[in-house]
């Protein structure tokens, strides 16, 4: 039985200051390449942006795509989305819990990968975390676990911030 093949340690400093396409995680000293989108992924990655930096002023947020959160000391995660606190400091690198995350899955995802990144955002104090399919699954992460998503609609917690996937499937570029 041949043996698995060991990957390279980084470190911490060596991966903060160097760029990867796409940006790539990091986890315990091990690079992390992330799956690339395609349009249908990109299209609601998009569309998630959109809705919430449209309304960005009135819900005090900012929103940006596959930036950095490090999310424990030596683990730097890269959602798709992320809904941010507007009356928190901008960083570069996020290390405020984020008001909510979102991924969007790829065919390449796999379930394993997913649910230890969802588990390490739910670590950091992230309340809302949402996995959105392109092809109509979508589910929150809570409490370990994935569950269907029931709600179209909710308020997000510990913000002004109201998701509502039927706005954000409108602004599908389809």
């Amino acid at each position: 039985m041949a043996a698995a093949a060991q990957l390279p340690f980084v470190t911490l400093d060596e991966y903060l200051h160097s760029s990867y396409e796409p940006d790539a995680e990091y986890v315990d000293g091990v690079i992390e390449e992330r799956t690339m989108g395609e349009w249908s992924h990109a299209d609601l990655q998009a569309a998630i942006l959109d809705y919430f930096r449209s309304r960005r002023l009135e819900w005090n947020i900012r929103a940006a795509a596959e930036l950095r959160v490090q999310v424990r000391k030596f683990n730097f995660r890269v959602p798709d989305v992320a809904v941010l606190d507007r009356s928190l400091p901008i960083e570069e690198v996020i290390t405020h819990p984020p008001i909510a995350v979102f991924e969007v899955l790829s065919p390449e995802d796999s379930v394993t990968r997913m649910m230890t990144k969802l588990a390490d955002y739910e670590q950091m104090g992230i309340q809302t975390i949402l996995v959105l399919d392109p092809d109509g699954k979508h589910f929150r992460f809570r409490a370990g676990a994935l569950e269907p998503l029931t709600e179209t609609a909710f308020d997000l917690p510990g913000s002004k911030c109201r998701f509502d996937l039927d706005e954000i499937i409108k602004l599908l570029d389809e």
